[in-house]
């Protein structure tokens, strides 16, 4: 047992000793239907209803609404996404809080029927929340809720699998072999691209898009390109520190260079990571005329969101360009692709998984708990980007506060 495991052991065990919770008492007590819909009923007593649509990793996240007092009931509808309807009728007449997922269209409809039930807690089961429209909750005097800080390494960890994925010609290899092709070793067989010592784009030097680049630069002495609307101070320090370390053991310089647009960086990067936000400014930021500014081997990433990317273009780009590659975890119509990406060997696709290590997804459902948990208590709001306290340690360390609501300033929240 590791030791993330034995922590996460001993943190359940003292869970369950401090709130006289064994281990069948956060797991289902009951199924029930509501309107139909069957759902998982955890704490069955709880005096405060709260809707989970869809089951998450974990026990810790129903161990804090139970202990908050709250009768957990989760949807077992057996559709991946809910649609609106089903979601107003598990809110049904009386509901105090809802976990609602990133798939699901939380609008006016939605908050409406929430604000109707008595609702005062919402928390999207993500970091991001384009699928929120947070103006019809505020209007309502409904918090929303978002999960950042547990996926920061986890979704930049995915990013470098895609890089190298499509690089290398993983997949394409993988495949070849399954279909017992290989008759024995060629010199030309699956020829891909190093990128020890080239350039590495960054687009968005957030947390993430940092974590990315760090990884690149730290285990393959890449040069590092990025834009940004705002200077990270720290990543260029940070490298230009790794550089000294490596050129004092015999290495190369490696550069740190913060450009001044978008395409500064299309045109001098060998893998270019997008980490940007989803706004008017960003859809389909990547479009035709971008893709042809970029190298004609480049690999290009998303991890971000997939509207980011122009995708009836990104396929016409790849079938014209063989030897450009890209990794893709999220899609423009999500679950869809458009139409010739499946085809195109030149593509590592992956169905929006990011996020999914255990550690992660497990936290994401502690966070967003938390969120409902603390809101329906009248807790505060977490006023510091660490949320790790609410994540690791022992169950009563827990800070007694909401850990991140997107519209607090708006709704006058208290901040711890």
């Amino acid at each position: 047992m590791n030791r993330i495991a034995r922590a996460l052991y001993r943190t359940a065990a003292s869970t369950r000793q401090n709130l006289g919770l064994s281990v069948q008492s956060v797991r289902s007590m009951a199924t029930e239907t509501v309107n139909g819909i069957p759902v998982e009923v955890v704490n069955p007593e709880g005096a405060k209803r709260v809707i989970v649509t869809k089951n998450l990793p974990g026990d810790r996240w129903k161990q804090i609404l139970a202990s908050a007092g709250c009768r957990v009931e989760i949807s077992q509808s057996p559709e991946t996404i809910l649609d609106n309807a089903t979601i107003v009728k598990l809110i049904g007449n009386s509901c105090d809080g809802v976990i609602g997922q990133l798939t699901e269209d939380w609008g006016s409809e939605l908050f409406e029927a929430l604000k109707k039930a008595g609702g005062r807690a919402f928390s999207n089961y993500a970091v991001g929340y384009n699928n929120v429209v947070v103006p019809e909750a505020t209007a309502r005097g409904i918090p929303v809720g978002n999960t950042p800080g547990v996926l920061t390494e986890t979704t930049a960890e995915l990013a470098a699998a895609l890089t190298f994925a499509a690089a290398r010609r993983v997949v394409e290899g993988d495949s070849f072999m399954r279909a017992e092709k290989y008759k024995g070793w060629l010199p030309t067989l699956f020829v891909g691209n190093l990128l020890q010592g080239k350039t590495v784009g960054i687009i968005g030097a957030g947390r993430i898009g940092t974590a990315y680049a760090r990884m690149m630069v730290e285990g393959h002495k890449m040069n590092l390109v990025y834009y940004d609307p705002y200077e990270n101070k720290f990543l260029e320090e940070y490298v230009k520190d790794y550089s000294k370390l490596v050129q004092s053991k015999g290495g190369d310089e490696i550069t740190v260079t913060r450009c001044g647009t978008v395409e500064e960086v299309l045109k001098m990067s060998d893998v270019v990571s997008l980490h940007c936000n989803l706004d008017e400014n960003t859809k389909h930021l990547i479009n035709e005329e971008k893709l042809n500014m970029m190298k004609s081997n480049a690999v290009l990433v998303n991890a971000a969101r997939g509207p980011v990317i122009d995708e009836v273009a990104l396929v016409a780009h790849l079938k014209k360009n063989p030897e450009f590659r890209v990794g893709l975890d999220v899609f423009e119509d999500e679950p869809l692709m458009k139409p010739g990406l499946k085809e195109c060997e030149n593509a590592v696709i992956v169905p929006h998984i990011a996020s999914a290590t255990q550690w992660t997804r497990s936290g994401m459902a502690t966070l967003a708990a938390s969120n409902v948990a603390a809101l329906l208590q009248d807790y505060p709001v977490w006023n510091k980007p660490d949320v790790l306290g609410f994540v690791d340690g022992p169950f009563e360390s827990i800070p007694k506060a909401a850990p991140s609501i997107v519209n607090a300033k708006e709704l006058n929240l208290k901040m711890s």
